[in-house]
C-alpha cells in the first residue's frame, strides 16, 4: 500500500514492519557491506567538506589515506553520489572500536566538534529515499544483515517509522512527522477492519 503525504509517497511497510538497530549483533555491518558507500545528497558534499578538519581526528588511518588520495565521495550530480570505500569495503568514514564499526562524522558530532550529525541516508536507514516525479518516495529497505534489528523491533513492537522519528523530523520537520503519526492511526484502524 502506498500513502501520499505532502510531497512524499510512503510505503505502508514503514508502519507494518518493525525495526530497532542492534549494534551488539550486527557490529555496524552497514558501514562495510553493500556495493557502494553511503548515499549522499548534493548539499551534504559541501557540509562535509567544510567540516573535514574537525572530522579527520576521528577517522581511521586507512580512511584518511583514502580521503587524501581519492576524496570522500564519488558519483555525479544527478543523484548518484556516495561515500568512497576502502578496498576492504569500509566507508571512508568508518572506524572500528570495541569490535564494531561506527562513523567518524557522528563521533565528531557527539564530541561537540561539528554541527553535522551524519549523512541523512545513514540516519534514515532502513528507509531509502527515491524520486517519483515531484515526490520523494520513502521505502523500507530489507537487508539480511539487519535480521537482528528486525527481530528486536518485533520484540519491542517498534514500527520502522517510530524508530526513525529523530531522522524523519530532521529531514521533513516536526509537523510532517506528527501528521505521519495520525496517518499511522488511520492505517491501524483500516488494518483492524480488514480493509488493507
Amino acid at each position: 500500500m502506498i500513502i501520499e503525504h505532502g510531497d512524499t509517497i510512503i510505503s505502508s511497510e514503514i508502519f507494518s514492519s518493525h525495526f530497532v538497530c542492534n549494534l551488539d549483533a550486527c557490529k555496524g555491518a552497514c558501514c562495510i557491506e553493500g556495493e557502494r558507500g553511503a548515499p549522499l545528497e548534493q548539499d551534504e558534499i559541501k557540509l562535509i567538506e567544510e567540516r573535514l578538519d574537525q572530522i579527520k581526528p576521528f577517522m581511521s588511518p586507512q580512511g584518511i589515506g583514502l580521503l587524501e588520495s581519492e576524496g570522500f565521495h564519488e558519483g555525479d550530480e544527478i543523484g548518484d553520489l556516495a561515500t568512497t570505500c576502502l578496498p576492504t569495503g569500509e566507508c571512508v568514514f568508518a572506524v572500528r572500536e570495541n569490535g564494531r564499526l561506527g562513523c567518524a562524522i557522528e563521533k565528531a558530532y557527539r564530541a561537540g566538534k561539528t554541527d553535522f550529525y551524519k549523512p541523512v541516508s545513514c540516519h534514515l536507514y532502513p528507509i531509502r529515499i527515491g524520486k517519483t516525479g515531484r515526490f520523494e518516495s520513502l521505502n523500507y529497505h530489507k537487508w539480511s544483515i539487519c535480521h537482528a534489528a528486525c527481530s528486536l523491533g518485533e520484540e519491542l513492537k517498534v514500527p520502522v517509522f517510530r524508530f526513525l522519528k529523530e531522522s524523519l523530523i530532521r529531514k521533513y520537520g516536526t509537523e510532517w512527522y506528527e501528521e505521519l503519526e495520525s496517518i499511522y492511526v488511520e492505517f491501524l484502524a483500516l488494518e483492524e477492519k480488514g480493509d488493507i
